[in-house]
């Protein structure tokens, strides 16, 4: 029998975008040099913020001076492409691996099978998104489904993804929406952006982990190990030339 890879699983961080997208970066930049292994990790942004695809350059002015709950929100720009996300109320998860073949979507789609089958398990069925090109022209990462993303039953989109390659190292992070403020969403991108979502009940957020550490474990035919980010660590993720800041 062929031995399971084993895979780094850090325990949530709760911390702000900036700093979540300096530790997405730096983990797919020692996997690809060949100093880290595979990894699966989830995080929270703190404060709320909005990410920006690398390429994305403009984006509304009043952004800059939206709060949330007292706090300003961050504006801050991913390692990879995409649209604007509002990270509030959700749930953001990322995987750096490599070795896996196929286009940009068949990649897409073999790392989110983890996703669907950690929802199917708690009894939620989802769907990969059809828009075409015209996506675009959209700001708003959930406003329309891609192939790349993943719907409900009714059209609304619960998880947008977004990725970056290096040589054959990937990084897939994406937002999971969980409980969304309308409100907050309307005001970033207009009063017709926001579709609730139905989640199972009695659903909460630490069931939601475990069910997709499960799957992935299953996915993917590999073990994980936990293991916390170390301060030695933490020292080369801060000392990283900033590429978020916009």
């Amino acid at each position: 029998m062929q031995n399971k890879q084993v895979w780094r699983l850090i325990p949530l961080i709760a911390t702000t975008g900036n700093l979540q997208m300096a530790i997405d970066h730096w983990l797919l930049e020692q996997h690809e040099s060949g100093n880290h292994p595979s990894t699966l990790r989830f995080y929270t942004w703190s404060p709320s913020a909005i990410s920006l695809g690398y390429h994305q350059k403009q984006y509304p002015e009043y952004w800059q001076n939206l709060t949330w709950q007292g706090e300003k929100l961050d504006v801050v720009r991913r390692p990879s492409g995409g649209r604007a996300v509002l990270h509030q109320g959700d749930l953001t998860y990322a995987v750096v691996t490599s070795a896996m073949m196929g286009n940009r979507l068949q990649v897409y789609g073999k790392i989110c099978e983890f996703l669907i089958a950690g929802w199917r398990s708690l009894g939620l069925e989802l769907n990969y998104g059809q828009a075409g090109r015209g996506y675009i022209h959209n700001p708003n990462c959930f406003g329309t489904a891609t192939g790349a993303d993943l719907i409900l039953a009714d059209g609304s989109k619960l998880i947008g993804s977004a990725q970056l390659r290096r040589g054959e190292a990937i990084l897939q992070h994406g937002s999971i929406r969980l409980n969304p403020d309308a409100d907050l969403f309307k005001q970033v991108f207009g009063k017709d952006a926001f579709t609730p979502v139905q989640l199972p009940k009695n659903f909460n957020r630490e069931a939601l982990i475990e069910a997709f550490i499960l799957a992935a474990c299953n996915c993917f035919n590999m073990q994980i190990e936990v293991k916390p980010l170390s301060e030695t660590e933490w020292e080369a993720i801060l000392a990283q030339p900033s590429l978020q800041k916009v």
